[in-house]
């Protein structure tokens, strides 16, 4: 020991009371932190591996073993994480690099096909059809929410899954699907599965972890009962400098660079966590995976479990129409001499892989859309099967490798690169015997991402007619509410007038708010207007109906507000008639060419600047409060104008 060892330790043995051999033991243990066996084995491991430049000038750093301990610890957690560990890990890296590097095709020897599927619009019969097979297992499914991402690309600093889906109530997105799954979970105990709990996992990485416990834990598990709702946190995997799969030092020279690997991921975490294994057992039929910011993809659930069920999918993706040459991801059927799939091609993929077939490229049919439905990366797959899949490749699923390359040998990388996967290469893993296929339905019944600040999604409007941004997604949800009133016999305009917020395009017509709870299906929303020509809405009505008794006589409103809220049991008639004030867009921000950039009120939250606009009622808070009905006892009630 140095002489101020000595004197630390003397200061400790008279301060603890401890023996002299008990506290130097603690003393060594807190100052040396020696590696243990594993990590020592591992380090060298690595060493011989190709990665003894990580710890080229360890035996010259003196005084770091606190550091060279934590180094330690982190690799073994890499390590443990990765199905075959950090060896694994480079050996996968090599390869792909390798392929990468002589343009290797990863489509070569296939044709691309029409795959398998069910295209169905609201109008069609077929459609109520699809509906009433998928609620007949409802009691029999699972759901699981990849919810990785930030709201940077928004211009908002939170998670993505707290916006509020539409600024009426205010809900959120994770409790809005938390809405839709607890409403079908009800269904299925109506139909007679008295116990049945849906359960729901969420994916979250580093970033959004925390922020997504605490939001949960702050709305009560948002009425999901202990247990319902599972996380499953996706850790990051190494960097890699050059073809030879050197793995990166961060700066300080104690860590490896790490980014994240792909929403793919998700598949193993299911696998770890031993969920799927646990579903499989329970007797749960299908597992649909969602995103984190696409409010109107319930809407689809029950067609797509229907048309799963009825054609018997092992994986059923979930699409909407596509344009030929979209730049959107393809489902296709892939046939070479040995091997059918059916999966995702990228769009800039998919002409290639066309003309190598022999076609004249991605071309419309008959229907004026790609033969190549859209793909959504929301997937329905058949648990049991899928539970098999798991254990047999470790929740792995194809990497890829995507450098950027320097030169022109390929050699150099402009700056690390990693390997990647994708929850849709799932598909690429079964064999010919399994049946992969898709349901289509209208882009505006499942699919309004929110994903772009307000500067991009003005510019993507101009080019595809899809902003994708707040104030698109929050018209989006009133209109599929118009639409669905309409279809049901209703009076409403259905498009609404063209209003701009943020300088983006936008459709306001009247602001409905059906919740889950109120229908689950069309068939049933439609029920619960036995007389829908006493129905009539104006594009100024804001109206909010939730829970399942609620059945509506009469509501004749151009401008004005209402919200009944009923409580499982309570039995509520609307006949309502007249108008009165009710929730207006205010407009926020203000545009500067020269900067191309918005400027906002000090005090506006980001989760209104996103939008271009405040929500707010235009009477008194005395007002709203009685136009306000909300029943919590079971019973019969009647909510009428006089």
């Amino acid at each position: 020991m140095s002489k101020i060892d000595l004197k630390k330790f003397a200061l400790g043995v008279t301060a603890t009371g401890l023996t002299a051999a008990a506290f130097y033991t603690i003393f060594k243990y807190f100052t040396e932190k020696k590696m243990n066996a594993e990590e020592t084995k591992l380090i060298e491991e690595l060493k011989a591996n190709g990665q003894a430049h990580l710890f080229k000038e360890w035996d010259m750093l003196t005084g770091k073993d606190s550091e060279k301990k934590s180094f330690a610890e982190q690799l073994v957690q890499l390590n443990k994480q990765y199905p075959g560990g950090l060896k694994g890990y480079i050996e996968n890296s090599r390869k792909l690099l390798k392929l990468s590097k002589e343009g290797a095709n990863p489509f070569e020897g296939f044709v691309p096909k029409k795959p398998s599927g069910v295209s169905l619009t609201l109008t069609d019969a077929k459609f109520d059809e699809m509906e009433k097979a998928g609620m007949e297992v409802i009691g029999k499914t699972a759901y699981c929410l990849v919810a990785g991402g930030l709201g940077e690309r928004l211009g908002y600093n939170g998670i993505k899954v707290e916006l509020p889906y539409e600024t009426v109530t205010e809900t959120c997105y994770l409790g809005l699907y938390c809405k839709h799954i607890l409403a079908l979970q009800a269904r299925a105990r109506a139909a007679g599965d008295k116990d049945c709990v849906l359960p729901l996992a969420i994916m979250t990485s580093g970033d959004t972890d925390a922020k997504t416990r605490a939001l949960i834990k702050a709305n009560k598990n948002f009425g999901m009962a202990e247990g319902q709702l599972t996380i499953v946190k996706q850790e990051k995997v190494p960097t890699l400098n050059d073809n030879k799969a050197s793995l990166v030092l961060n700066k300080d020279g104690f860590s490896l660079q790490t980014k994240p690997h792909g929403h793919g991921d998700v598949h193993l975490l299911l696998n770890q966590s031993g969920l799927a294994k646990k579903w499989a057992a329970q007797g749960l039929k299908y597992l649909m995976f969602f995103q984190d910011t696409n409010g109107l993809v319930f809407h689809a659930a029950p067609a797509a479990f229907g048309v799963s069920l009825k054609m018997g999918f092992e994986v059923n993706s979930i699409t909407v129409p596509r344009r030929p040459g979209e730049a959107v991801g393809a489902i296709c059927q892939l046939d070479s001499k040995d091997k059918t799939l059916t999966c995702n091609v990228e769009y800039n993929q998919l002409e290639g892989l066309m003309k190598a077939a022999g076609f004249g490229g991605d071309v419309a049919d008959e229907s004026g859309f790609s033969p190549y439905p859209g793909n959504l990366n929301v997937l329905v797959f058949s648990i049991p099967e899928y539970a098999k899949i798991l254990e047999q490749t470790n929740g792995m699923v194809p990497e890829f490798v995507n450098p950027k390359y320097k030169d022109a040998e390929k050699t150099i990388f402009k700056k690390p690169t990693r390997l990647e996967c994708m929850m849709q290469d799932y598909p690429k893993l079964l064999g010919k015997e399994s049946k992969v296929g898709f349901i289509s339905l209208e882009r505006d019944v499942c699919f309004s991402a929110v994903k772009n600040n307000a500067v991009d999604a003005r510019g993507k409007q101009e080019k595809t007619g899809f902003p994708e941004s707040a104030c698109s997604g929050e018209a989006d949800a009133y209109k599929i509410a118009r639409r669905y009133l309409s279809l049901a016999g209703a009076s409403v305009d259905v498009e609404g007038k063209e209003i701009e917020y943020n300088r983006i395009k936008t459709k306001v017509g009247a602001k409905l708010v059906f919740q889950p709870s109120f229908a689950c299906t069309l068939a049933e929303f439609k029920a619960k207007f036995p007389n829908p020509k006493q129905v009539k809405i104006g594009n100024e009505a804001t109206i909010v109906l939730e829970g399942e008794g609620i059945k509506v006589e009469r509501l004749e409103m151009n401008k004005g507000y209402l919200c009944v809220q009923a409580c499982p049991g309570a039995e509520v008639t609307i006949d309502w008639k007249g108008d009165g004030p009710t929730m207006e867009f205010k407009p926020e921000g203000k545009f500067d060419e020269a900067s191309n950039t918005f400027s906002y009120p000090d005090n506006l939250p980001e989760r209104y600047r996103i939008r271009g606009y405040t929500t707010q009622f235009t009477g008194e808070p005395a007002e709203k409060a009685k136009l306000t009905f909300v029943f919590d006892k079971p019973g019969k009630y009647t909510v009428i104008n006089a």
